[in-house]
């Protein structure tokens, strides 16, 4: 197209929200009109489905639950007076429990004040706090945050040691739906041990984000921490940002949690028009069904162009993945859906892949985040008439432009700055347009059935563990690999016996490993 064509597609399908300040920018991407007509009976079909989801249907039937995260930033939408009085009694408990923290009437033992919070969660517990942390929170927070977000003993130990002597003002959070899942509940049990060898009471140091009656419930309130926090069966871990498992840790470093949830307000109602030129999130889901032709035969590259935004494609990787990642629809059928995202930041990027994006294989489509504010307050300028900010606005231009002269479509979204509000109106907008995708593409955007199956075979490992050493501890003498696989009663899993003796052996943990280490099948194993 030439350049007055590509100005008028832009006016013809630029989306702007006066009260948001938000703009979302579908013009480059290379639909036509005719594919726009053939896809509003899925767009129709999506939008109904929305609204029976949001008025309390059964939405992820593995579990037999709604799926109701966007009752949490309008409670009168809750389809039963319960459901509304626990989301406003939560954000009460936060704001209450908060402000006591804040001003050291809740303090730990031997201090004032707590100092810093570290929070241990895995997946949707972990990504969207991080996210907003790294996007909102203040230079002189009043809590400095960590995250233990991994059974990786060595990364436990970094982050504890990274604390130092403030281990005692530490808060800790701990995060978790069941209490059972191994990343967090492991992540508890060692720092529970680290306070407790320097000599300090976990539990008055401790409060738990978890569901009602659950193990870690128990524990909390057993031992007596400081504080529990719910999570409702209703909401998703990656669609959990704005309940308890982000608002707590949120508001604790002092960032606006009633901001954010009145932008993700403001832009659920952006979204629940069923008009797609009218609706952010509709334009997004019929943009992302174009590029990867319905299939996700497409990948999603998430460039924000601003240092705090960071960590927003990590966050959208899982709401977008976990999400739609789904080998059959809803009618059984097998299928494969799903849509890759990856990306990093601009113009990071422009030094890193984009030399791909623009001249390598053309299999993704990317989404550019624009920032309009500078910085608080007045820039210099580095060369005569520009500043660093005008550096990277025209970085982001050339980008966009520099793809789409080479046939490599994009997405580019618009905020003024970045705060509370407009980061609670993305989280809202991008939730919203999965939902609607998922609807077009006929999966469940609601469940996660892959997840479980590896936590199953992950558990699986760990018990045939437990009977390799039991086996080890009971013979006499040096045994081979398929020998041990034998008397552990698992003849087909010598592989996974392998695997499980040689990090036993590299962890003294009662294996001994001899032989030609080359020669896994000649193998000596025997107890240590």
């Amino acid at each position: 197209m030439d350049a007055a064509t590509l100005w008028q597609r832009y006016q013809d399908w630029l989306y702007f929200h006066e009260g948001l300040g938000f703009y979302l920018d579908v013009s480059r991407m290379r639909f036509d009109d005719a594919f726009v007509t053939q896809i509003q009976p899925q767009l129709e079909k999506a939008f109904h489905a929305m609204v029976a989801l949001e008025e309390g249907a059964i939405a992820n039937p593995d579990e037999n639950r709604r799926v109701g995260h966007y009752w949490l930033r309008d409670p009168s939408l809750a389809p039963t007076p319960e459901i509304q009085q626990n989301v406003t009694e939560t954000l009460t408990q936060i704001h209450t429990f908060v402000s006591k923290v804040h001003s050291g009437e809740i303090h730990p033992p031997d201090a004032a004040k707590f100092t810093d919070i570290l929070s241990i969660g895995i997946g949707g517990s972990a990504l969207g706090p991080q996210f907003v942390a790294e996007a909102l929170s203040p230079v002189h927070a009043p809590l400095n945050m960590r995250f233990i977000d991994n059974t990786d003993p060595a990364g436990i130990d970094r982050v504890l040691a990274g604390l130092k002597d403030r281990l005692a003002s530490t808060l800790v959070l701990v995060i978790s739906k069941s209490g059972g899942t191994p990343e967090p509940r492991n992540g508890m049990v060692e720092v529970k041990h680290f306070y407790e060898k320097q000599g300090l009471n976990f539990a008055q140091h401790a409060a738990a984000i978890t569901g009602n009656g659950s193990n870690l419930d128990q524990v909390a309130k057993a031992e007596g921490w400081l504080e529990t926090f719910p999570m409702y069966d209703w909401i998703g871990g990656r669609t959990s940002e704005l309940s308890a498992v982000g608002l707590l840790p949120a508001a604790l470093q002092g960032i606006d949690i009633d901001a954010m949830l009145a932008g993700a307000k403001e832009m659920d109602e952006a979204t629940r028009v069923p008009s797609l030129k009218e609706n952010p999130a509709a334009l997004l889901a019929m943009s992302w069904y174009f590029a990867g032709n319905g299939k996700g035969e497409k990948d999603m590259v998430v460039l924000p162009y601003k240092d705090s935004l960071l960590l927003f494609s990590r966050y959208l990787q899982q709401l977008v993945m976990e999400s739609l990642g789904k080998e059959e629809d809803l009618d059984g059928n097998k299928v494969y859906q799903g849509i890759a995202v990856y990306g990093n930041k601009g113009s990071t990027d422009q030094h890193a892949y984009v030399q791909q994006l623009r001249e390598g294989i053309p299999n993704f489509f990317a989404t550019l985040i624009e920032v309009l504010e500078d910085r608080q307050g007045v820039s210099i300028e580095v060369e005569a008439g520009a500043t660093s900010g005008d550096y990277l606005s025209g970085l982001l231009q050339g980008t966009r432009q520099a793809l789409y002269e080479n046939h490599r479509d994009s997405i580019t979204v618009t905020i003024p700055q970045v705060n509370p509000r407009t980061v609670g109106a993305l989280i809202a907008l991008y939730e919203r347009a999965v939902g609607l995708y998922g609807f077009m593409v006929n999966v469940n955007a609601y469940h996660q059935p892959g997840v479980e199956a590896g936590k199953k075979a992950a558990a699986a490992v760990l018990d045939l563990q437990q009977r390799v050493v039991k086996a080890l501890k009971e013979a006499k003498a040096p045994m081979s690999l398929s020998e041990l696989a034998a008397r552990a009663g698992a003849p087909d899993q010598v592989e996974a016996i392998y695997k499980i003796v040689r990090h036993l052996q590299e962890n003294h943990r009662g294996a001994l490993v001899t032989g030609d280490l080359s020669k896994p099948g000649s193998l000596a194993i025997a107890a240590l």
